[in-house]
C-alpha cells in the first residue's frame, strides 16, 4: 500500500503571513516522507513549480483536562511539517471558489 505523503495543509494566521509575503506554504506530510518526495507530490497535485522545501518534526505537547471525576492527562501526537516555498509567480488556492 502507498503512503500518502500530503496529509492536510496548515491553515493559520502565521501560514497565512507566509503565504503572502515569502509564497510559503505549510503541510502535515507522513512522517517518513523526504523532501524529493514531498516535492513531486506538491508539483503533481498543485501544478505548480517549487523552489525549496524545507521540513521539521514537531514535538509532541501534553495537555491537561478538567472533569468531574479529576484530572485528565494526555498528549497531543507528534507530526511532520513542510514548508514549501513556491517560485516566483506561482500559488496555491486551497478555498478555491467560496
Amino acid at each position: 500500500m502507498k503512503k500518502q505523503i500530503l496529509i492536510k495543509p496548515i491553515i493559520s494566521e502565521k501560514s497565512e503571513g507566509l503565504s503572502e509575503s515569502l509564497n510559503q506554504y505549510s503541510f502535515v506530510v507522513h512522517k517518513k516522507a523526504n523532501k524529493v518526495e514531498i516535492r513531486k507530490e506538491i508539483e503533481k497535485e498543485f501544478n505548480v513549480a517549487v523552489d525549496g522545501v524545507n521540513t521539521l518534526i514537531m514535538a509532541p505537547k501534553p495537555k491537561n483536562r478538567n472533569t468531574r471525576g479529576g484530572q485528565r492527562k494526555g498528549r497531543v501526537s507528534a507530526y511532520k511539517k513542510a514548508i514549501v516555498t513556491l517560485k516566483e509567480g506561482e500559488s496555491i488556492d486551497f478555498f478555491g471558489d467560496l
